[in-house]
């Protein structure tokens, strides 16, 4: 109860002020977020630094895989019994992965994602064919994605006097439900000019929204100056998709986290269940799924309010706003990240990829999992607080 009380108390207004501003504004000029909201800056500064400082806000970047020649691939593994411990040691294999997250519902297994060279999306679905015909796998589900958004959560259902939430389900599902207008979906960006520098900037980023110049410059062996002119053309370019503000707006003691893919009727209906979805406060990231009208959706949301989740999907069914719905549930305790694989690329020859030494690798890391006779089973215990 403590823990979710001091959780609670982080949502106060001055907060959300705050973090409110930073997703407007930006992440690193905390002068302007002070000018924006009227807090002095050191109110400002000391609020975001004890965030930081107990695990209940972070910051970093979404890059535009795109323009930097990857494309987001989402894979769904359904293990097979007593090989569980082996599925993520395989997916990480060819290195491009971003998330490994264990998951159960439609797909007992391990959900992941990767960022892969787009010219190599056919060499990595033979690498989970390999997977499955390695017979650490019964089966395997393949989704590439556009760029993911993450909206800020939207404090119109928050309370601060009562600390609580509105889950207003039936608004949520008359908006879904109304007419959509004649949206059109934007444009893919096309692969852009960088080289590893760029990368390395952009991987920072990653790791950390608000890291500072001096720190870029102390890994690149080069001048302040220098690495803010390099920033600032990463940003000018369109390299930073999005700035990201990861703020549970729900503790977790009380709280589960999904993955949904939604499938609409039609490009319309996307268009503006996307629109919709967005403003949801349990809603974290969303990713369209190329070739189709469907949608990647994360949802982090107390365990009391998923079956009125499904309710309100069942309902958009029946009225044929989507044509099917399909979700798992992740197990935040297992989550293992890293950033984009920047180290696989060199300015002369773009980014590698081997499918053939993958495939001898697997071999071997399934090899040495058969031959070993006392595999230590190890507990888990402590909760993670970032979910993206």
């Amino acid at each position: 109860m403590e823990k979710i009380n001091r959780f609670v108390s982080f949502l106060d207004p001055a907060n959300v002020k705050i973090v409110t501003a930073m997703r407007k504004y930006g992440l690193r000029n905390l002068q302007l977020i002070a000018d924006k909201t009227n807090i002095p800056r050191p109110t400002v500064h000391a609020r975001v630094s004890k965030l930081e400082k107990e695990g209940l806000l972070r910051t970093w970047i979404h890059p535009n895989y795109t323009k930097l020649g990857l494309v987001r691939g989402m894979a769904m593994l359904t293990t097979k019994p007593g090989r569980e411990l082996l599925a993520p040691e395989a997916l990480r294999v060819p290195g491009y992965w971003l998330r490994l997250i264990r998951c159960m519902g439609e797909c007992n297994g391990y959900y992941s994602t990767h960022a892969i060279p787009l010219e190599k999306r056919w060499d990595f679905e033979q690498y989970l064919e390999k997977i499955v015909a390695s017979g650490i796998a019964s089966e395997y589900r393949l989704l590439w994605l556009g760029e993911a958004r993450s909206p800020l959560p939207d404090f119109r259902y928050y309370d601060p006097k009562k600390k609580s939430w509105t889950f207003d389900w039936p608004e949520w599902l008359e908006a879904l439900t109304a007419k959509p207008g004649q949206t059109q979906r934007k444009n893919s960006s096309a692969p852009g000019t960088f080289d590893k520098k760029d990368l390395i900037i952009l991987k920072e980023l990653v790791k950390d929204g608000r890291t500072k110049l001096t720190h870029l410059a102390g890994l690149l062996d080069m001048t302040v100056p220098a690495v803010k002119y390099r920033f600032d053309n990463l940003a000018r370019s369109g390299f930073i998709q999005e700035y990201v503000i990861d703020m549970l707006p729900f503790p977790p003691e009380i709280s589960d986290l999904y993955e949904m893919v939604l499938d609409f009727k039609s490009n319309e209906g996307l268009c503006h269940g996307e629109k919709i979805l967005s403003s949801l406060p349990m809603v974290m990231t969303l990713s369209r799924v190329e070739g189709t009208n469907s949608i990647a959706v994360r949802v982090y949301l107390p365990r009391t309010q998923m079956n009125n989740l499904l309710t309100m999907l069942s309902a958009l069914s029946r009225t044929g706003v989507l044509t099917g719905f399909t979700y798992v549930l992740l197990d935040p305790m297992t989550i293992r990240a890293q950033t984009f694989s920047y180290e696989y690329y060199e300015d002369n020859t773009g980014w590698q990829y081997d499918n053939l030494e993958y495939f001898d690798k697997l071999r071997k890391v399934s090899s040495a999992f058969d031959k070993e006779e006392d595999i230590q089973v190890t507990f888990q215990s402590a909760p993670v607080l970032g979910f993206q």
